[in-house]
């Protein structure tokens, strides 16, 4: 638990200070490709199921964050 929490509060001041650094569009658009890591964390360790519906969401997720940060 404390490293879970040591980890989340590291990830929000690099989160804040990516904010300072450029546009709030990308970091916003690059933070949401967390879910497709999750998925795929979930998939390979967690041996879940990887349905049509998820590789369909991951990807779309995937292609929406590349159009807003390019």
């Amino acid at each position: 638990m404390i490293l879970s929490g040591l980890a989340t509060g590291a990830s929000w001041l690099c989160y804040y200070r990516a904010l300072q650094l450029t546009d709030a569009s990308k970091v916003v658009s690059i933070d949401k490709l967390s879910v497709v890591i999750t998925l795929i964390l979930a998939f390979v360790f967690l041996h879940e199921e990887f349905t049509a519906k998820s590789a369909i969401g991951a990807v779309l997720i995937t292609i929406g964050t590349l159009v807003m940060v390019l």
